[in-house]
């Protein structure tokens, strides 16, 4: 079968490698009918290259038909259509029995100190062939993959897999409450769920921050009041002016590790994922940045007594924070994976009604598998107006 894979900085390739078998009982085979590039596969793409080896299977935004189950799965059978959490989850251990499905005890790569093992992502996390293939064998099938109706376009259930229920989650997490005013930064394809997620959860207002004119066009129909960074010096300022000086009751930082505005730390990093592998992954695992960017203009830009919630992604092991400012303004940081499966039925319910998020429209390319090395290039480098690609096997 053809896959996505990953081999070496900055370079994918589409390879032939064999297909997946049923290995234990409670396995799945789907065959993709679609899959997406996330935000979280550009760290895959260069940050985060000392955790992966060449032909690593990577992605995991899909979903399919399925062809093939286990023993004892009997919640989904051969010709079903799934969407497929990026999370895998066993669904009864003490973790999943609290809807912490990102942290299942089960799946937990316990050789990493981490939590529960995710398509497509490092060794990090289990070095689990991801989702940007023909065919994907899914564990834990008996909980995981959720039956969506085969009349509707994939589009419409896609991001059920992560982006939606992550945008959710974020708001959820931001403690936001009916009329407050919540800001957004980065307008990437979750930041873009965040906004309509936002004004589902009853925001008065959603301030959306970002440089690219597509993303900030996109979130202004969609209700945002929108900062570009290209002409606004400070952001907190900004925010603070736009709330009677006060400053939003909640901030989402939706960019993560791939912030822009410090080259220095851009450098640092840089130059880490490019020492020979051991050497890389001790240098991330116990001195390793972020390009904090993002998760500062956040701390700063929220009022006294807000949240902070975080969608985008961080692995450094030793970020600086300004703690004496975070407990000054006794500001509330949460973060973390998303329990996908802690949302599904609320969201799904939603989608099968109608499209509040505006995830009908969000993609601008569809695209074969077979071009993923230029899709990934074009997402990265944010040209020929990208916001979200889909890559389809089938095509």
């Amino acid at each position: 079968m053809k896959a996505v894979t990953w081999q070496g900085i900055e370079t994918v390739t589409v390879e032939d490698v064999p297909e997946p078998k049923i290995k234990e009982p409670t396995d799945a085979i789907v065959e993709v009918t679609s899959t997406a590039i996330c935000g979280s596969d550009l760290h895959l793409y260069k940050v985060l290259a000392p955790f992966l080896t060449p032909g690593d299977i990577i992605g995991h935004e899909f979903m399919g038909i399925v062809r093939e189950v286990g023993a004892n799965v009997t919640h989904i059978s051969p010709g079903d259509r799934v969407v497929v959490p990026f999370t895998v989850s066993c669904g009864r251990c003490w973790m999943c029995a609290r809807g912490l499905f990102a942290q299942c005890e089960t799946t937990q790569v316990t050789s990493q100190g981490k939590g529960a093992t995710l398509f497509g992502y490092t060794q990090l996390y289990g070095q689990l062939p991801g989702g940007q293939a023909e065919f994907v064998r899914v564990p834990h099938a008996d909980f995981g993959p959720v039956k969506v109706p085969h009349e509707m376009p994939d589009q419409r259930f896609l991001f059920l897999s992560d982006i939606l229920p992550t945008a959710w989650q974020a708001v959820k997490f931001a403690g936001l409450e009916p009329g407050g005013t919540i800001a957004v930064l980065g307008l990437g394809p979750v930041g873009q769920l965040v906004v309509t997620s936002a004004l589902r959860q009853g925001a008065g207002r959603v301030l959306a921050v970002d440089r690219v004119p597509e993303r900030l066009e996109r979130a202004l129909s969609l209700g945002a009041e929108t900062i570009d960074l290209d002409d606004c010096d400070d952001v907190p300022a900004a925010l603070h002016d736009l709330t009677a000086g006060r400053g939003p009751d909640c901030v989402v930082d939706a960019v993560g590790m791939e912030a822009h505005g410090n080259p220095v730390a851009g450098a640092v990093i840089g130059a880490a994922t490019r020492l020979p592998k051991p050497i890389a992954k001790a240098a991330m695992e116990h001195a390793g940045i972020d390009r904090l960017d993002a998760l500062h203009t956040a701390l700063a830009s929220v009022r006294r007594g807000g949240t902070v919630s975080l969608s985008g992604v961080y692995g450094g092991a030793v970020d600086p924070m300004p703690m004496l400012d975070m407990f000054d303004k006794g500001i509330t940081l949460r973060m973390g994976q998303c329990h996908v499966q802690r949302w599904t039925d609320e969201l799904l319910q939603v989608l099968l009604d109608h499209d509040p998020f505006g995830v009908d429209d969000l993609v601008t390319h569809h695209l074969p598998l077979t071009e993923a090395p230029r899709a990934y290039d074009m997402f990265q480098k944010k040209t020929d107006g990208c916001i979200k690609v889909v890559l389809h096997p089938d095509k």
